[in-house]
């Protein structure tokens, strides 16, 4: 659906509205490719273009919501989203008052549209498929277009669509072993692809040695951005949000009551310039240019989605009180010394499984993924059997955290349940000076 075809919609709607009645319309829309690999071949390839409405309906108080697919014809559209607002009238006046509810009404249009020049899908997957040959490579690439609208009865129009592609995948050795990598962004490079898969292969030899099992114990570690945002996504389950803060729900809680700190190095931020997701929330709010979480170690700000911003008092700045944009400061430590710094200890590129074990004291358990390593004197010397750990942040981000890489790389959500995810996080590697491994 295009920017005008979805006004008009919502305009005629907005026609037949009721002095009483405030009406806010929220459109998703995507032309994407997705594309699965097995075994370095496409397995199965496809294109899904859709698109849906959200209506709020908003009478003295009261608020409920519905969502329609669209069919990208105007006339069936019309008509069924008249046939979905008839329906929100039957029943709102059965609601009681929302005493949470806020919606924006002042008027702030905005227009983003941003066409990123990436090749078409079929040549990115060839460069893939091209540059893995020899290898048993798996995994699933998505390219496409994504839109965002909203429209209010108020006069409020806002708009946002970009491209972007995503490509995630493995290469297996036998069995379980295997070396995990990602791509994604929205600047194809076949030069960045081509040094992943070239380390790709070079740990694929590492992983053919015999395997090492470790005693539980401290060890030294350098988790790469994949393997660090599994930790920050535990983060993301309560630790910003204003609501789990007030009501001391949050693993956070004692960073934020300043009773712990974590390294000055650490700086994280919700920066929604990156262009994934749109600056506009679903009641009609503009956020700033960015949210600071955690300054230099220290809690900083909360995300306020517009419940929360209700109850608290507090400004909105954010759709959710999850992050979806996330962004941590880079360090200094280049790409090529990170074994040599590392010098003795484990190499980490995944964790999965992660979960809190100690909430109050924001510690997480979880199990090492594909590709780890023992590192000795600089060098790789062994791949590592999977081992389970139980740290704090406090710890891991906090008083063990030696440096961060000055690289970092672009994690963005593979989802695809209903439609494209766009939680994105812009990640260095740390090294850490003691990860405490339990069996």
């Amino acid at each position: 659906m295009k920017q005008e075809q979805f006004y008009a919609l919502c305009s005629d709607l907005f026609g037949t509205l009721k002095s009483s009645e405030v009406l806010l319309c929220n459109y998703y829309g995507e032309d994407s490719d997705f594309v699965r690999l097995n075994n370095n071949r496409v397995r199965q390839a496809g294109r899904v273009r859709q698109g849906h409405v959200d209506l709020t309906l908003i009478k003295q108080g009261r608020q409920l919501q519905i969502e329609g697919e669209m069919s990208g014809h105007s006339d069936e559209d019309q008509r069924r989203l008249r046939h979905l607002l008839q329906r929100l009238r039957n029943d709102i006046d059965l609601l009681p008052v929302d005493p949470y509810l806020l919606y924006a009404d002042s008027v702030n249009n905005s227009s983003y549209q941003k066409r990123h020049p990436l090749p078409d899908s079929a040549e990115m997957v060839d460069t893939l498929i091209s540059q893995g040959q020899g290898m048993d490579l798996v995994g699933i690439f998505a390219n496409g277009n994504q839109t965002y609208g909203f429209a209010n009865s108020l006069g409020q129009r806002n708009w946002h669509e970009s491209n972007s592609f995503n490509l995630d995948w493995s290469c297996y050795l036998q069995k379980d072993k295997a070396v995990k990598q990602s791509y994604a962004g929205h600047t194809w490079n076949e030069e960045t692809l081509k040094e992943k898969l070239t380390q790709q292969k070079q740990q694929l030899q590492h992983m053919a040695r015999p395997a090492r099992s470790l005693q539980p114990g401290s060890y030294r570690a350098y988790l790469a951005p994949a393997a660090l945002e599994e930790l920050i996504n535990m983060l993301g389950w309560g630790g910003f949000g204003l609501k789990s803060q007030r009501t001391r729900q949050s693993p956070l809680m004692k960073l934020i009551r300043g009773e712990k700190k974590l390294s000055d190095k650490v700086n994280l931020q919700e920066d929604y310039t990156r262009g994934l997701t749109p600056r506009f929330t679903h009641e009609g709010f503009i956020t700033d240019e960015g949210v600071s979480l955690i300054n230099q170690g220290k809690h900083h700000e909360s995300l306020v989605a517009p419940r929360s911003a209700r109850e608290f008092d507090q400004k909105v700045n954010s759709a959710g009180e999850a992050p979806y944009s996330l962004e941590m400061s880079a360090g200094t430590l280049k790409q090529k010394d990170i074994l040599s710094t590392l010098d003795t200890g484990l190499y980490i590129n995944n964790l999965w499984y992660c979960n809190y074990s100690d909430r109050n004291d924001c510690r997480i358990t979880g199990m090492t993924r594909f590709a780890c390593f023992w590192v000795e004197n600089g060098e790789i010397v062994a791949p590592v059997n999977v081992m389970r750990f139980d740290d704090s942040i406090y710890h891991l981000l906090g008083d063990q955290l030696e440096a961060l890489t000055l690289e970092r790389e672009l994690q963005l959500d593979n989802g695809s349940y209903g439609q494209r995810a766009n939680r994105s996080a812009l990640l260095p590697g740390v090294v850490i000076a003691n990860l405490n491994l339990t069996l």
